[in-house]
């Protein structure tokens, strides 16, 4: 089974797609700042390096760790650095030789920004503008990239009723069902090159 190297394991949507991973027993690498999550992640089974997405050195120590077959997923919010962590797991996946990567990012981002409402953009603007600069360094990448937009994140067990829509949309949906959709695609090559928005349709606010 192709491993998975995940940052942002430590909680949320990294975390839900360990546990996912692990389930159908795939190797799944991690890079985790936080030393509890690392060690609760070793004990599930996942080969952790404790340390951060922005030393350039533990970057290229887990993307060597995890091979050149390895896909990568990252959930890195702001604390994590969106922009500039996204962007060394970029550049070092590269000289890796790691060749595909799934970016987990917002609905508001790059190209969806005019279809956030003025309230959304004072409130999440400054991350949002973040992420979109990660989404445009991976697109320009060599990576084969596959770019996800969930909507207002949740959590709770998943629906299994997320869906994938490439255009305009805005919804909810649970962290465990990006999760789901992230193990649905990884694996398909068709996946990659395009640009997801992913909502529970079924979800009210």
């Amino acid at each position: 089974m192709t491993p998975w190297l995940i940052f942002g394991a430590g909680s949320g949507v990294g975390a839900e797609l360990v546990t996912l991973g692990l389930h159908e027993k795939r190797p799944i690498f991690a890079l985790v700042r936080n030393p509890e999550q690392a060690d609760t992640l070793r004990k599930k089974g996942v080969t952790v390096l404790e340390g951060d997405a922005l030393n350039a050195d533990q970057v290229e120590k887990i993307c060597r760790m995890a091979g050149e077959k390895a896909r990568i997923v990252s959930t890195l919010g702001s604390r994590e650095g969106d922009y500039l962590g996204n962007r060394l797991i970029i550049d070092t996946a590269e000289r890796c030789g790691l060749t595909h990567m799934m970016l987990v990012t917002s609905i508001g981002c790059g190209d969806s920004w005019p279809t956030l409402s003025e309230r959304a953009k004072k409130a999440f603007g400054q991350a949002v503008r973040e992420k979109s600069l990660a989404e445009c360094w991976l697109q320009t990448s060599q990576l084969q990239s596959c770019i996800l937009r969930p909507g207002g994140l949740f959590n709770g067990e998943a629906t299994g009723n997320g869906q994938c829509i490439q255009g305009e949309a805005h919804g909810l949906i649970r962290r465990a069902d990006v999760a789901l959709l992230i193990q649905m695609l990884i694996d398909d090559e068709s996946s990659y090159g395009k640009i997801f928005a992913l909502i529970d349709p079924m979800l009210k606010p």
